[in-house]
């Protein structure tokens, strides 16, 4: 399968400590520690949010490909991430003085991501890790239900901050695990926060470092929330920029000119992270939307290209591209939705 190569670049990287960029907050020179001992489970893979959804792509692999050839590697580095004294230390390294905004909202939406994925399981080893993560996923929901009544404003980056993206990882990671009360509070927000909005500026983008569209993801935050004909009439109004003909000239993927740049490289993110999006439009609209042809043709081109760009040639991409690849091919973000999750 493709994701045999993603696999092998998350293994290269989950437990390379260096070159690292930690977000690191420090209180006292005790704090100058190397990041294996500040947060022993999620050191690799150059910062602590790759990290997280570098170790997402090895278990969305077991659930997907359980015949991969990658499986043994795959468990014995999770074995070796996922012990009660690194979670512990995890937990006490997120609890400490001064990191009440610590890698908020995208780094820990990603770690509800991982929750997700190990609670769909039913294998016992799998299981064992979903409650050795546990105490960290209950301090994380906790915060975020602190600040989602404070966020007064969304927040419409192309980068880590933004807030759309990170709302939809922790809306399926709430109703998978039937935490009303969050999924309360993410609706609610995002319905002030989107309900209204109009003629989003798609031409404005790609910013030259953005590896998230702020149009498509707030419009994919939306499919998960209003049912289908509401969330057609909403689009219409937001992106009426949606060619009726198929055309795939409406959105041009992004380009990167030095791929050994870390910033410049996050547009080979963006095409991945438009081609997902652009999947979970189409999956919001109902069957025969004129729109969607030229949605689908969007996502291939993107799709494509994003495709491409993953490889081992150099640490600035290889160390998270392979996870959103995954996110994109095994469908991650599309899933059916009931009727208790529509409004």
């Amino acid at each position: 399968m493709v994701e045999d190569r993603f696999a092998r670049l998350a293994l290269a990287c989950v437990h390379r400590e260096y070159p690292n960029k930690i977000s690191h907050v420090l209180s006292s020179p005790d704090d100058a520690r190397p990041p294996s001992e500040l947060t022993p489970a999620f050191f690799g893979c150059f910062d602590w949010h790759s990290a997280v959804h570098g170790h997402w792509l090895l278990v969305r692999i077991l659930k997907t490909d359980p015949q991969t050839p990658f499986r043994e590697a795959i468990e014995a580095a999770l074995s070796k991430s996922f012990t009660q004294p690194n979670l512990d230390a995890e937990l006490a390294y997120f609890n400490g003085s001064d990191r009440i905004s610590f890698e908020r909202p995208y780094g820990i939406a990603w770690y509800l991501q991982l929750v997700t994925e190990l609670d769909e399981s039913d294998d016992e080893t799998t299981m064992a890790w979903r409650e050795t993560l546990r105490p960290l996923e209950a301090a994380i929901v906790d915060r975020i239900k602190t600040w989602l009544p404070k966020l007064a404003y969304p927040i419409r980056l192309g980068t880590h901050n933004q807030s759309a993206f990170a709302f939809g990882l922790m809306l399926d990671y709430a109703r998978r695990v039937g935490d009303s009360d969050l999924e309360r509070a993410l609706v609610e927000k995002t319905l002030g926060f989107h309900a209204d909005d109009v003629d989003c500026p798609l031409a404005y983008e790609p910013s030259g470092e953005d590896f998230l569209s702020p149009c498509l993801m707030e419009a994919d935050l939306m499919r998960r929330i209003l049912d289908s004909q509401r969330y057609a009439l909403w689009l219409e109004r937001f992106l009426p920029q949606i060619p009726l003909d198929g055309s795939q000239a409406w959105l041009q993927p992004g380009v990167v000119l030095d791929a050994t740049d870390g910033k410049l490289v996050h547009l080979d993110g963006v095409n991945l992270a438009r081609a997902f999006a652009l999947d979970g439009i189409i999956s919001g609209l109902p069957a025969g939307d004129a729109r969607i042809p030229a949605l689908q043709s969007a996502l291939e081109q993107h799709r494509k290209l994003g495709l491409k760009a993953v490889s081992a040639d150099h640490y600035s991409g290889s160390h998270w591209l392979a996870s959103f690849a995954t996110y994109l091919t095994t469908r991650r973000g599309v899933t059916a939705k009931s009727e208790e999750n529509e409004t």
